[in-house]
């Protein structure tokens, strides 16, 4: 089922994003997580692309599995990186032929230890380019695509990161998925100024329960997230205990989802760094005060 088919009404879409792991029993791992989430009824799961397309053929083979084996509906994740368009017709023969209907377009990240990404010479060099390559050759995938609301580091304004944004969307994408954020303000500022601009596509909110100090540092420095002072204090007070972290991460991420809810939010994507736990007991906090977590379902 194309995910854009899921937002049609007013029941919000909830999804999970998962990544390739390493090994068999990483791979075990993960089965154990997705089936603890499953019993949430998520509208779609997307698995991730490694740097430079390092986990292709894991994403295949993954994203093959949950949705055929599993029964989950399952978007992909596709970069430009290092990538030609002959590797990239390659990859999308073989998510057609899994039965696959959806993907995520990104342009990708540059390599470690490079500020600048240099694309192949004979591949896209942006994310409208791949949207528009597979937009050309009329594939049969609904299209997402990714947005900032707190502006790509990249780009050198709000109102050129929106541009970007519209192009891709009037490339042939038709969802949008939100980079990680911890401060509701910037994904209702963003999605104001996008509806002033005339898009219409449902811009889902990108939601990552923290769980490590140290580890969302990393990821925040890569992307250029902020996160509130008064989480951050609290965060720090307790960044050696795991347990207090994760609660005070649930708690956040709790506070914001039903702030998302409450407004309206199209959907909720939690980025789970492959673990359960959190998403499912934010869910079932959720539940607990009544807010609608239905979601549509594949």
């Amino acid at each position: 089922m194309r995910i854009d088919q899921l937002f049609g009404d007013t029941t919000p879409v909830f999804s999970f994003e998962f990544f390739p792991p390493a090994g068999e029993r990483g791979r075990g791992d993960l089965l154990d997580t997705i089936a603890e989430l499953r019993p949430l009824r998520p509208g779609f799961v997307s698995v991730t692309y490694g740097a430079g397309g390092s986990t292709r053929d894991r994403t295949v083979e993954l994203v093959s599995h949950i949705k055929n084996h599993i029964g989950l509906e399952a978007m992909a994740h596709l970069t430009c990186a290092g990538s030609s368009r002959a590797e990239l017709d390659t990859v999308l023969d073989q998510l057609q032929r899994a039965g696959i209907e959806n993907l995520i377009a990104l342009r990708g990240d540059p390599p470690a230890g490079s500020d600048t990404f240099v694309p192949h010479p004979d591949g896209p060099a942006h994310a409208s380019d791949l949207v528009a390559m597979i937009a050309a050759e009329k594939r049969p995938f609904c299209l997402a695509v990714a947005c900032y609301p707190e502006v790509h580091k990249e780009a050198a304004s709000a109102e050129e990161d929106l541009k970007f944004l519209e192009l891709k969307l009037s490339a042939g994408a038709s969802v949008a998925i939100t980079q990680l954020f911890f401060d509701n303000r910037y994904y209702f500022d963003f999605a104001e100024k996008a509806a002033r601009a005339g898009i219409d596509a449902p811009i889902v909110a990108g939601i990552m329960p923290i769980t490590n100090v140290a580890q969302i540092e990393r990821f925040t420095k890569m992307c250029g997230a902020s996160i509130p002072s008064k989480l951050w204090a609290r965060l720090q007070d307790h960044r050696d205990d795991t347990d207090a972290v994760t609660r005070i991460g649930i708690e956040h991420a709790t506070r914001q989802c039903r702030e998302l809810l409450d407004a309206g939010v199209p959907g909720i994507h939690f980025y789970t760094l492959n673990r359960s736990r959190s998403t499912r007991t934010i869910l079932t906090n959720l539940r607990d005060v009544g807010t609608d977590t239905g979601a549509s379902s594949a």
